[in-house]
């Protein structure tokens, strides 16, 4: 039957702990240990039915990698992009594989999420968490990193006056990385 863990599970609105089969690690892939998982607005918005989703959620954390092809990531803390490009289609081969229309997204589209024992990612897409970055901190790199993505999509000039509406924790994370970029930034 294969190994068993515990997982998070969203169903119809339901919360569960359930037993689950542990994910086989697939050439490229990374086997990873939870640390700890971040609950964001969009794991609430799944509970509550947005895209109909039913599974495994978590996309916000820190794990230890258990198994991996590259032995030098075995026991590394890291975070990982949430998202996994299909790295053939047009998007991809642009170095855009973020916004790949055939992505899957970690416990959002079509990949189980990271509140479970066991998660698989691809190994490209990991990070590895400095020693000087308490665990407690680090899960916050996945919403961080989505608040800094405002900066690539919109040019602003320096000392530019902006406007962040909504004071949830991405509203509150965007407005610190605009303020640490020299922008003048009032909250709504």
């Amino acid at each position: 039957q294969g190994a068993r863990m515990k997982a998070v599970y969203l169903d119809g609105g339901t919360v569960s702990v359930r037993e689950t089969a542990a994910p086989r690690r697939r050439k490229g892939e990374a086997l990873l240990r939870l640390i700890a998982g971040g609950i964001c607005n969009t794991d609430l918005e799944l509970q509550r039915g947005y895209y109909g989703f039913r599974g495994i959620p978590g996309h916000e954390f820190v794990a230890e990698v258990v198994e991996t092809d590259d032995a030098k990531w075995i026991g590394k803390r890291v975070v990982g992009e949430i998202n996994l490009a299909c790295g053939q289609c047009a998007w991809c081969r642009r170095g855009l594989g973020r916004h790949c229309p055939r992505r899957t997204v970690l416990g959002i589209v079509k990949h189980p999420g990271a509140f479970r024992e066991l998660l698989t990612l691809p190994q490209e897409n990991l990070y590895e968490v400095p020693a000087t970055v308490p665990t407690e901190h680090a899960v916050f790199i996945e919403p961080i990193a989505a608040a800094c993505e405002i900066l690539e999509q919109v040019k602003f000039a320096g000392g530019e006056k902006v406007a962040v509406l909504g004071d949830g924790k991405l509203g509150l994370l965007i407005a610190q990385v605009l303020l640490a970029s020299g922008l003048a930034v009032d909250i709504y």
